[in-house]
C-alpha cells in the first residue's frame, strides 16, 4: 500500500463515539488521535474496532482535519478522516448507534 499509511482506532462505547465522529464532514468521518504527522488529503486506512464487534472495521479515508499538539482548549492531536465510501455503510451504522445524540450538543474532538 505504497503512500498510504494504515491508523488503527478502537471505540468502546458510544460517548467515544459520539466525540470521535464527524458528521459535518460529506460521508461522514471520525477523529482519530495520533502523534504522526499526516498532511491534508493524505490517502490512509483505519482499522476500525467497534463498540465490541467481533471483527475490525477496514475504513479506507482521507485527512481533511488536523488537531496539533498542544490545541487550544486542550484537544487531542490527531486527525479527522473523511470516509471514502460514498454509499455510507458505516456512516449509517454510526448514525443508527448515536441516534437522537448527534443534536446534543455536547463537545467533540473536533467541535
Amino acid at each position: 500500500m505504497a503512500g498510504h499509511c494504515v491508523l488503527s482506532l478502537t471505540i468502546k462505547d458510544e460517548t467515544v463515539l459520539y466525540a470521535a465522529y464527524m458528521p459535518f464532514i460529506q460521508y461522514g468521518g471520525l477523529f482519530v488521535p495520533t502523534n504522526r504527522s499526516l498532511e491534508l488529503g493524505k490517502e490512509v486506512f483505519v482499522l476500525l474496532k467497534l463498540l465490541g464487534e467481533p471483527e475490525k472495521i477496514p475504513v479506507a479515508g482521507r485527512v481533511v482535519w488536523i488537531t496539533p499538539a498542544r490545541a487550544q482548549g486542550k484537544r487531542r492531536r490527531g486527525v479527522g478522516i473523511q470516509f471514502i465510501e460514498p454509499e455510507g455503510t458505516l456512516r449509517a451504522k454510526i448514525k443508527n448507534i448515536l441516534a437522537g445524540q448527534l443534536e446534543s450538543g455536547r463537545a467533540t474532538h473536533t467541535l
